[in-house]
């Protein structure tokens, strides 16, 4: 470069400078993915009638005085491309004699000048800033060394290691070498290489190698070898890694991602994550980055700028759309919500627009919402409680240690909890029947009598049979003024028909009427007809129908009004939509919400939403969701009974009772890869 972009001033950079692939029939031993197409889907573009003087002259302006018009400032540099601003910043040097960025930095504070700065930067450069922050002073900041390197393509990462040497006149390696250790060192040191394959054309047989390597390098041995790991992660080329992932999946009936959780750890583990959402998809990786880095108390600033900023002349229009789908809100939504002053306006010029205003579904996110279907069909998910059968189980000393507990002045509640939140179901029915037969005595009411508030709701819940305790909180939700119409969708929209059964049989033994009946002096209209529907356990329970699949997704296009043609009258189709969705089962529904895809580039959950309305929507969305990922829909209503002011603490125990023994590990899971935080510690910060 002419100009070198190594500063003064404690190494700081000077910081203005300048479809498909088609496989012969020869070769039967080879497949090939989908190329991404050329198409331009950043959010900034090239200004028109674009004039650097003029431009240099403007900003010039805004900063001369006291004072500075910080809205004239931010219009002008969010509407120029990055190879316009560098163009800008050097007329400014002409024109001035004064570097552009000094002067902005001089003028502007805080976030705003971060981000105004960071955009005054070539990419690269502005990667090269980033990694050497993370990497100064005390501790190093792991996220943002993932994040850049686990995402850059080949070509960018060179420039990255060429930027870095400009701009500080270090050798990047090293000091990331100096910097991190271990397994998390190394595959940082492959990544920086930029050496990973970029065929399009994919060996099938080298495919199930890696397969088997992978397998055999985690789940089969005793330890891990994370070599294999890092090799194969770290240089194969992202169509090859794809088939490789689909494989294993159908190989082991585990995503690679569940693998990589349990036998890595740490930051390693974090980049290998990081490395796989990447491959799968680089967009849908930033949309749940920039998710994390708003949502709750507080917002990651740096991570919010350093996105924007990098990924605005890239792909943020794609990630715009993945973010809507994912998060049911648009991207620009939550930045407007999350910020303020000029560094919010700023933002959301790179953001581009508002898909929410839009009412627009795209293309591309269809196709993510497919992939999303495909995953759920083919996944199989072995369901795990964190409550098992306790071993050397002894009902007699269980009710004799109850009874202690409770005896006398004041309740020793630690050994209460301890005992039951340790054994199965079963086993508490064991030691209610032991404790009557010792004492003669309710262990029920004795509990009741002994315990209050919240942790009474649990205890008791849990010493509940299951379909008593889903027949008792059915009844809560219709009883008195009001009806608890969100607990009634989570309960009949989630069991099985086994399940279903068992609550029809508890609520007329304990209630002396029939489900059916109190749900329809309960509810109305067609609510009442979707939960007398789910309540009767009629699902079918077999696999998928094609054809009839196309038919049922003709059938919900047409009622969701988004089909070209209807075919027959409204009152008929709510009837068979609402049919479809409570009768038909699981494996079929993921085949028709594929279908629905296929056939309008809809995904079916989105269009209820937009286009329905009140409980009868929520009741679908709720069927839709349960159908794609159980686990995920009680994940989400947990994590909404907690944040905000006040804990819906009905729906915290309703759902940690009735899915304690069934897939609460599962959910668990969930919650941590949807809200980067363990539920464990969610629950801890409601007492904190």
């Amino acid at each position: 470069m002419g100009e070198s972009w190594a500063g003064a001033e404690c190494g700081e950079a000077h910081e203005c400078s300048f479809f498909f692939t088609v496989v012969s029939a020869a070769e039967p031993k080879t497949m090939a993915k989908p190329a991404q197409g050329a198409k331009y889907r950043g959010s900034v573009h090239d200004f028109p009638d674009f004039d650097p003087s003029q431009d240099a002259e403007a900003l010039y302006t805004a900063m001369k005085g006291i004072g500075s018009d910080k809205e004239a400032i931010l219009e002008l540099i969010t509407s120029r491309s990055n190879r316009q601003r560098q163009e800008v910043c050097q007329s400014y040097k002409s024109l001035y004699g004064k570097d552009l960025i000094a002067d902005l930095k001089y003028e502007l504070t805080g976030k705003f000048e971060r981000l105004i700065v960071g955009l005054m930067r070539p990419l690269a450069y502005c990667d090269a800033k980033e990694i050497k922050d993370a990497v100064s002073g005390i501790g190093t900041d792991e996220k943002c060394l993932i994040e850049i390197l686990a995402s850059r393509t080949n070509e960018q990462i060179h420039q990255l290691v060429a930027a870095y040497k400009d701009a500080y006149e270090r050798d990047l390696e090293a000091d990331i070498i100096g910097d991190t250790s271990g397994h998390f060192q190394k595959m940082l040191v492959v990544l920086l290489q930029g050496t990973r394959e970029e065929d399009d054309v994919v060996s099938e047989d080298l495919v199930q190698q890696d397969v088997q390597d992978l397998y055999e390098a985690g789940e089969l041995k005793w330890g891990t070898d994370e070599a294999q790991f890092i090799y194969i992660l770290g240089n194969r080329s992202k169509q090859h890694l794809r088939l490789v992932f689909d494989e294993y999946l159908k190989t082991t009936g585990k995503p690679i991602e569940a693998s990589i959780r349990g036998e890595l750890s740490g930051d390693f583990e974090k980049l290998m994550l990081a490395v796989v959402k990447c491959v799968r998809s680089t967009p849908e990786y930033f949309a749940e980055r920039l998710f994390k880095a708003m949502k709750g108390l507080g917002t990651r600033d740096n991570t919010l700028i350093r996105i924007m900023v990098t990924r605005s002349e890239l792909d943020m229009l794609d990630i715009r759309e993945i973010f809507r789908t994912k998060y049911e809100k648009s991207l620009y939504s939550m930045i407007k919500n999350d910020t303020s002053g000029e560094y919010k306006k700023a933002l959301l010029k790179l953001c581009g627009g508002d898909d929410d205003a839009a009412g627009q579904f795209f293309p591309e996110a269809a196709q993510v919402a497919y992939q999303m279907w495909e995953l759920s069909a083919v996944a199989r998910v072995e369901l795990k409680g964190t409550v098992r059968p306790a071993g050397d189980f002894n009902p007699d000393a269980d009710a004799k240690a109850l009874r202690k507990a409770m005896k006398g002045i004041g309740t020793d509640e630690d050994t209460i909890i301890d005992i039951i939140t340790h054994r199965s179901n079963a086993q508490r029915q064991q030691i209610r029947q032991t404790f009557k037969s010792h004492f003669g005595r309710d262990l029920m009411a004795d509990l009741k009598s002994e315990i209050s508030g919240d942790l009474a709701r649990l205890i008791l819940g849990l010493m509940m049979p299951p379909a008593h305790y889903d027949a008792k909180q059915l009844k809560k939700a219709m009883e008195g003024a009001g009806t608890d119409e969100k607990a009634l969708i989570e309960i009949l929209a989630t069991r099985t028909n086994a399940e279903i059964h068992a609550i029809n049989e508890a609520y007329k033994e304990d209630y002396h009427k029939s489900l059916e009946d109190a749900l329809s002096s309960d509810t109305s209209g067609h609510f009442r007809r979707i939960l007398i529907s789910l309540a009767t356990g009629n699902r079918e329970e077999g696999g998928e129908d094609r054809d009839q699949a196309r038919e049922d997704a003709q059938v919900a296009a047409e009622i969701l009004e988004i089909a070209d043609t209807p075919s027959g009258d409204k009152t008929s189709l709510e009837t068979r939509f609402m049919t479809i969705l409570c009768t038909r089962s699981y494996p079929h529904l993921r085949r028709v919400f594929q279908e629905f895809i296929k056939m309008t580039n809809y995904d079916v959950e989105h269009v209820i939403k937009k286009e329905m309305s009140g409980d009868v929507r929520d009741a679908f969305v709720a069927i839709v969701q349960s159908v794609k990922n159980k686990a995920l829909f009680f994940a989400d209503k947990l994590y909404k009974s907690m944040k905000g002011a006040g804990t819906d603490e009905k729906t915290l125990t309703r759902i940690m009772v009735s899915r304690s023994e069934i897939d609460l590990f599962n959910v668990r899971q969930e919650f941590i890869e949807k809200y980067d935080k363990s539920l464990h510690q969610a629950i801890e910060e409601l007492s904190s």
